[in-house]
């Protein structure tokens, strides 16, 4: 019966793809796949990508035999199939890449905003061991008034010490993180 099944017309094949099944199937499984796949293949210029695509096709046809209603034929069917097909994929493909593109952007903010994060805090821990290397009356006068927020007549009233005195390490602390930090010691008072 099978070789029957080459002579029919696309209508007559559809009408038995339900009742007959695979044998119908085949029949037109070998009819259309190169045409399908000369189809897919011309549209994707991706020759793996073409068959992925036929095989879809098919195991679509093959799931819906049952209500399957053909009135043109099955080139209709398929170069419907194939243009749906595609279109589906270069979609899948253009969020995938909108995606990743997204994704690397994001990722490299965060990239960037790490190592900023990491700057700051190799900074701050430079500042850190630059302040506790001052001289000790030095450095106390400093963390008072950066620190604690202390104004000079605080420190002064707090160290039993003139104004003068706590303007003088004041300078000489600033003179010194100022040689090591430069333009950066803006950044960390």
């Amino acid at each position: 019966m099978s070789s029957d099944y080459n002579t029919l017309t696309d209508i007559e094949l559809s009408n038995l793809l339900a009742t007959e099944g695979e044998s119908v199937f085949r029949v037109i499984y070998e009819r259309y796949w190169d045409k399908i796949y000369v189809m897919a293949s011309h549209r994707l210029n991706d020759k793996t990508e073409a068959e992925e695509v036929v095989q879809d096709i098919f195991c679509n046809l093959w799931r819906k035999r049952q209500t399957l209603v053909l009135t043109r034929g099955f080139s209709n069917y398929f170069a419907v199939a194939v243009k749906f097909e595609v279109i589906n994929r270069l979609a899948k493909k253009d969020r995938a890449t909108a995606y990743e593109k997204e994704l690397a952007r994001a990722l490299s903010q965060a990239d960037e905003t790490l190592l900023r994060q990491l700057d700051y805090n190799e900074l701050q821990h430079q500042f850190q061991l630059t302040v506790n290397a001052l001289p000790e009356k030095c450095r106390i006068i400093f963390k008072l008034q950066h620190e604690n927020g202390y104004s000079l007549q605080e420190i002064a009233d707090e160290l039993n010490i003139s104004t003068k005195t706590v303007e003088s390490h004041l300078t000489r602390a600033r003179k010194t993180l100022r040689g090591a930090f430069g333009n950066f010691l803006g950044l960390m008072l």
